[in-house]
């Protein structure tokens, strides 16, 4: 609902013209009123003063007079003194006098009271001198005879005129000052007879405006209710899709990640499937031939033995044996058989690992011994624990318990401590290069791995590094999809969900990440030694980091 368009028209016409006639009118007043202020302020800086003046040098005057005739009476000179004293004071008021009105000191009277009282300084000036000379009364005469007191009354007469001037014309100022309060008081007075009429009318549209916005205002709220009640219906509707949509990416994220675990399980499988085929062939080969090169070796060299008896006295043979030193050969041949044995046993140990490691071929749950897990783990990254270039040798630290088998996904279990022990790795890394900047002081790397029983139900594995640790806002979404520190190309932000998810969802234990900057990280993960049959999934929204 909109103002009717007639009132807010005249509204705004008439509040226009009263304010110009607002304007027009209290404009001439506040000129008068600024002209009265000028006029007062004239006359308090200037005619009062100048009164006051007029009266102090009337009084310095009859000081000095007197004065001068005290001294020719007396003959006592502090009348002198003080005569001396006061005449400096009344040159100041008569200069200050003249600023303030230099028209009154410029007429043909004021001229006659300058040589009126240069003359009677004069006079007075030799009365002085006279009584110094001890003439008192020649000095009494001078200043009572008629010269004096002719020159006396003329000075006298022409300051009382002056005075009298600068008091009449005080008093027509005053007087111009009243009759322009007069005024703008009259002023006052008609504009506001004037306008409160229209001001008035100016209220009463203002009160029918208040009104009829007042009724707008209404049907908006109304307007905006109802508003407001389709855009919270909408915005339910929208996050009740959005929930779904959140829900949809959680299932497709989960299962993302569930085909990259697959494949990533799958090419292991088929790269340990591989390395085991096309090593346990040739190393069958060799350990079996073996046998058979250890039992020849015995007999060919038990052979030689025989044979040497009896060619002692052939200086080719001699000369042959002393040239290949055969009694060496004897010795070592041995001993390299044994070391090749001991190779080939080697190989077929860590071919055996890899087959432990990845257990492709154990689907089942099935209890399993969680130190050889860890073993075998640390067996296929010890390449990455060894001294490089720039980089110490990490010093792994076991401080395993007495623990029982666990029922258990043994490649999943795996799995968990390959990322965890990569992770550490890496951040210990990352150590070493802030400790070549010279960003901390460097200090041995190492991994300790300690395990133990809980409460007879359940197994702790803890695996605690002593890196750069990690803030609690990266600890936060630590085992979230997709969620790396890394640079890019160098990690995925998927191993530690899937552990999470192995841990949590398949073995129905915890892990949890204990870590501060500069203090190291550990990863405590928690498994039941025994599995129930029933399986309680859980989200990655439900866990508690």
């Amino acid at each position: 609902m909109h103002l009717p368009y007639k009132v807010r028209f005249v509204a705004s016409q008439l509040v226009t013209v009263t304010v110009l006639l607002t304007l027009l009118l209290f404009l001439p007043q506040i000129w008068l009123n600024w002209q009265a202020y000028y006029n007062f302020n004239s006359i308090t800086k200037h005619e009062f003063k100048l009164q006051t003046l007029s009266d102090e040098i009337t009084y310095l005057d009859e000081v000095l007079t007197m004065s001068a005739r005290m001294n020719a009476a007396t003959g006592n000179s502090t009348w002198e003194e003080r005569y001396r004293k006061f005449e400096p004071q009344l040159d100041i008021a008569i200069k200050e006098s003249i600023k303030l009105a230099p028209q009154a000191y410029k007429n043909e009277d004021a001229k006659k009271i300058d040589v009126a009282n240069q003359r009677l300084v004069t006079m007075e000036y030799e009365s002085f001198e006279l009584v110094k000379k001890n003439h008192k009364e020649t000095a009494q005469l001078l200043l009572s005879n008629r010269e004096y007191e002719t020159q006396k009354h003329i000075y006298a007469d022409g300051v009382t005129k002056r005075n009298r001037n600068i008091s009449f014309e005080l008093q027509q100022k005053v007087d111009e000052y009243y009759k322009k309060i007069f005024w703008a008081v009259l002023e006052s007075i008609i504009s506001l007879t004037m306008l409160i009429p229209a001001w008035l009318l100016v209220l009463h549209l203002l009160q029918q405006y208040l009104k009829a916005k007042k009724i707008a205002q209404a049907a908006l709220e109304e307007a905006n209710c109802r508003l407001e009640m389709q855009v919270a219906e909408r915005t339910a509707k929208l996050k009740y899709k959005n929930f779904q949509l959140q829900q949809t990416l959680q299932q497709l994220q989960h299962t993302q990640v569930q085909l990259i675990q697959t494949e990533k399980m799958s090419s292991l499988g088929q790269l340990v499937a591989g390395v085991a085929h096309e090593i346990n062939n040739p190393v069958n080969f060799i350990s079996g031939n073996l046998l058979h090169i250890k039992e020849y070796s015995l007999q060919l060299l038990t052979l030689i033995k025989l044979y040497q008896q009896y060619s002692n006295y052939n200086p080719e043979i001699t000369s042959l044996i002393k040239k290949m030193d055969l009694e060496f050969i004897i010795d070592d041949m041995p001993k390299i058989l044994s070391s090749m044995a001991v190779g080939t046993e080697r190989i077929c140990e860590i071919v055996l690992t890899l087959r432990n490691f990845s257990r492709l071929d154990e689907a089942e749950m099935k209890p399993v011994d969680i130190h050889e897990g860890i073993n075998s783990t640390l067996l296929i990254l010890q390449h990455r624990f060894k001294e490089k270039h720039k980089q110490q040798e990490i010093a792994v630290i076991k401080d395993y318990g007495n623990l029982p088998l666990v029922e258990c996904y043994a490649g999943g279990l795996n799995q968990v401590f390959m990322n965890i022990f990569s992770n550490a790795i890496d951040a210990l890394y990352e150590r070493e290069v802030e400790c070549l900047k010279g960003e901390i002081k460097k200090h041995h790397s190492f991994i300790i791995v300690h395990t133990q029983i809980k409460n007879e139900d359940c197994v702790i594995i803890s695996i605690k590094d002593n890196g750069p640790g990690i803030t609690d806002e990266v600890k936060t979404r630590l085992f979230d999809p997709f969620f790396t520190t890394k640079p890019i190309g160098k990690g995925t932000g998927l191993g530690l969900s899937i552990s999470y998810k192995i841990i949590v969802d398949k073995h129905k234990g915890k892990i949890n990440c204990i870590s501060a900057p500069g203090k190291g990280t550990e990863f405590v993960i928690e498994i039941p030694i025994k599995q129930t049959r029933e399986v309680t999934i859980l989200t990655p929204d439900s866990r508690s980091k």
